[in-house]
């Protein structure tokens, strides 16, 4: 009788843990794909907010240690917000080599980039700051515009690994009587890109290196700043060497001066905070340096001389 007892005690328990374990076998798994715990159907969304979120390759998202998963403003996109009259970084086109309508450094590394996490690319043109604005307020998700950094920048956006030096130069006319920089400071009137640090620069005060506000013209991209010069609007245009460089070669009349006004790093940005996305789109630019995939890339826009 008390072996029968003990029998029957056992099976009544086993018949109780079957039970827990099924009713608990509905809940989150480790590989559900979801990034924030606690919203059971959210994995089947593949969206924690109103973009989209996607998560390093092989990486669930929600495991100790590893990556988190990044949030774009669209579900499948990378939108880049630019200023494509800054060649050869990005300018508008549509010959053989063009990505929807454009090219450049900053449009092939931003493509890369792109294919590498499994979204579309899409880039939205408008002013330089206006980009700056654009990926601050949530409508882009980065910004690609030949950026240097800035500790001011770094205020409001967060900033990636630097993949070029940027060298900003002088132009000037042929016959103008501008022979060096010092001569930059002699009342004379400069055009530069809105927004830039050619233009933070150059109207800062004497005292800090610049010529101040009333010597400084700002102009919606460096070839209205050019045509300015041209025109006998402004006596000299600063601006990086690459697009420099091209519009001396477009139009004759102008040339160089000797030497850098300034050297600067080039970084893409988010919004200050997006974490998730800077890391992501840093561990795979790192490794396009690493491998010379960038390097390659700025070898096919700017030349040795």
């Amino acid at each position: 009788m008390k072996k029968l007892k003990k029998l029957t005690a056992l099976l009544l328990a086993l018949v109780m843990v079957l039970a827990l374990a099924a009713c608990g076998g509905s809940g989150n798994s480790a590989g559900s794909g979801n990034a924030n715990a606690g919203t059971e159907d959210s994995a089947n969304t593949g969206n924690t907010n109103t973009g989209s979120t996607n998560a390093d390759a092989g990486d669930s998202g929600d495991t100790a240690g590893e990556p988190a998963a990044f949030t774009t403003v669209e579900e499948g996109k990378l939108i880049m917000s630019t200023n494509a009259a800054f060649p050869p970084y990005e300018m508008v086109a549509d010959g053989e080599g063009a990505y929807k309508g454009f090219e450049g450094i900053d449009v092939e590394i931003a493509a890369a980039l792109a294919e590498k996490l499994g979204l579309e690319l899409v880039i939205d043109d408008m002013d330089f700051d206006s980009a700056l604005v654009a990926v601050q307020q949530g409508k882009s998700d980065m910004v690609l515009a030949g950026l240097t950094y800035r500790e001011d920048r770094d205020e409001v956006m967060d900033f990636s690994t630097s993949y070029a030096t940027g060298v900003q130069v002088v132009i000037v006319k042929d016959d103008s009587d501008i022979t060096d920089m010092d001569a930059l400071a002699n009342d004379k009137m400069i055009g530069v890109q809105r927004g830039t640090t050619g233009e933070i620069y150059a109207a800062d005060t004497p005292e800090n290196g610049g010529y101040g506000e009333d010597h400084v013209r700002a102009y919606d991209n460096g070839a209205l700043a050019v045509q300015a010069l041209l025109n006998g609007q402004i006596d000299a245009v600063i601006i990086d060497n690459g697009p420099a460089k091209a519009y001396v070669d477009a139009n004759p009349g102008l040339h160089l001066l000797d030497g850098d006004w300034v050297t600067e790093d080039y970084c893409l940005a988010v919004n200050e905070g997006n974490t998730a996305l800077l890391n992501a789109l840093n561990t795979e630019l790192e490794a396009m340096i690493a491998d010379g995939t960038v390097q390659s890339i700025l070898d096919k826009y700017i030349t040795a001389d």
